[in-house]
């Protein structure tokens, strides 16, 4: 989904949820839907600010829990790092954190995938949802 349609989306589910559209909540969405990372509220507010918007991190949080709520970003909590989010409009994937530099790679394998399905079954469980978080160093 490119940048604009994404930021179009977030709003909608905003005023679905009754929050009203601010010009510096319009710019944030755009962050947000641009962020090809996983970026936390700070770094949102950062990135928001240097884009012009004069957006406080109160309503940064705010909105961030807003569009939670609506289902059309998820909170990423990793062990020791601050809450990160992503767009839920992707396919699933899981995530290796980098314990070193905090850096999140998203992957996906069909064969972690069959095998958690192979072991649901073998012990009388269907997977309804998952979420796989691999805590990894880069080989020395």
């Amino acid at each position: 989904m490119d940048v604009e349609t994404r930021a179009q989306s977030f709003e909608t589910a905003l005023r679905r949820a009754g929050v009203r559209i601010t010009r510096q909540r319009a710019a944030l969405l755009r962050v947000l839907a641009a962020a090809e990372d996983h970026p936390d509220a700070n770094q949102l507010h950062t990135r928001a600010t240097e884009a012009g918007a004069g957006v406080s991190l109160a309503t940064v949080y705010r909105t961030l829990t807003a569009l939670e709520a609506q289902g059309v970003i998820v909170k990423l909590e990793f062990e020791g790092e601050s809450a990160r989010f992503e767009p839920a409009d992707g396919l699933h994937h899981d995530h290796m954190i980098d314990v070193e530099t905090g850096e999140v790679t998203e992957f996906m394998s069909e064969r972690i995938e069959r095998l958690q399905a192979e072991i649901a079954a073998e012990l009388g469980f269907e997977i309804v949802r998952h979420r796989l978080e691999l805590y990894v160093r880069r080989r020395k």
